[in-house]
């Protein structure tokens, strides 16, 4: 039987070795970093020093505050920052809608890109004094790169704050010039459960009390940390790499019939949509699954459900078209032996 293959890095990504490694060293320094003890003080030196480690892995100078995940970091940032008005978009991940169910919405052209135009004319239509722009650097289901620093200077320009849910692109690519952005660690090797929400200023936010200055509480997941600061330690070289083949995984698509969601758009390297005309992404699931590959339609947290993609309505595709897209997103391991495979799988279900 051929070793499964797995697709779905936008998910999850396994974690590396490294993370695995750093969790289990934190097994061995157990106590609570607030303790005053030396076995606290011995825990919290190592979280300070994993702190010191993402910032410079990041290359961000400012506070970082740790959260259990991206979700968690974007409900901090919508619901606590001091602003009169959110605007976010159309294609944000569901976290953001949830957090901010009656934020300002800007449109997305059929490209799946914020338009400079469209955000200058939503945050000219506004009365406040201090808006937040919540967008995502790159879409979970399409893998499309918005032009964050011309959104966050026109942002900037209006007094409001910018916040980037960069959930996708942390440790991936550099970060964005924001005031408030999202990561997570699960997306680039390190371990579920643990994340951080990157504040350039502190007196952005509304505290809570508790641990990390007061911003939040609860005991810090040390063995997560650690896997968090680990796993970016590893570099991301293999970006580039995953570029050549979601290139070539392109152009076989095309080849075979189906077509490439947001094909002339700028794109993350490691996520792509494609659709398989005349196909429901259910059954092509079920069969891909058969043949040992993970794939998945959209987003991971609502693919579940199996609804039509509200990402794709938005960028203006029917509800059929929409209903035959499934997701590929590549990780550190995937080669081009990987990518011929999932070809043959396709052509095989395509018919």
């Amino acid at each position: 039987m051929l070793q499964r293959l797995y697709l779905d890095h936008a998910a999850t990504t396994p974690i590396c070795d490294a993370a695995r490694a750093a969790v289990a060293h934190a097994f061995d320094i157990w106590a609570n970093p607030s303790s005053p003890h030396a076995e606290g003080r011995a825990a919290r030196a190592a979280l300070e020093d994993a702190r010191a480690r993402i910032a410079a892995a990041l290359d961000w100078r400012h506070d970082i505050v740790f959260t259990s995940g991206a979700s968690e970091a974007i409900a901090m940032a919508l619901q606590r920052s001091r602003t009169d008005a959110i605007l976010t978009t159309t294609v944000e991940h569901d976290a953001v809608h949830r957090s901010a169910p009656n934020a300002f919405v800007v449109p997305v052209a059929a490209s799946g890109l914020v338009t400079p135009d469209a955000l200058y004319g939503r945050l000219s239509a506004l009365a406040a004094d201090r808006p937040l722009v919540a967008i995502q650097h790159a879409n979970n289901e399409t893998g499309v790169l918005q032009p964050l620093d011309a959104l966050a200077e026109i942002t900037h320009a209006k007094n409001g704050l910018f916040f980037a849910d960069c959930a996708q692109t942390a440790g991936k690519l550099p970060l964005p010039d924001a005031d408030l952005i999202a990561v997570s660690a699960h997306k680039f090797g390190g371990p579920p459960g643990i994340g951080a929400l990157l504040v350039r200023d502190l007196a952005m936010l509304t505290p809570s009390g508790g641990q990390e200055k007061g911003y939040r509480g609860g005991t810090e997941n040390l063995p997560g940390i650690l896997g968090f600061a680990a796993a970016l330690d590893t570099g991301h070289g293999w970006v580039a790499r995953a570029e050549d083949l979601r290139q070539h995984l392109d152009a076989a698509i095309d080849a075979a019939g189906g077509a490439v969601v947001c094909k002339d758009s700028p794109r993350l390297a490691t996520i792509a949509s494609y659709r398989m005309p005349g196909k429901a992404s259910s059954a092509q699931l079920i069969q891909f699954d058969l043949a040992g590959i993970a794939v998945s339609a959209g987003s991971a947290c609502s693919s579940g459900t199996l609804k039509a993609s509200r990402i794709l309505a938005a960028l203006g595709w029917d509800d059929k078209a929409a209903a035959e897209v499934i997701r590929v997103s590549f990780g550190p391991e995937t080669s081009r032996a990987d990518i011929y495979r999932f070809v043959e799988t396709w052509q095989r279900i395509r018919g």
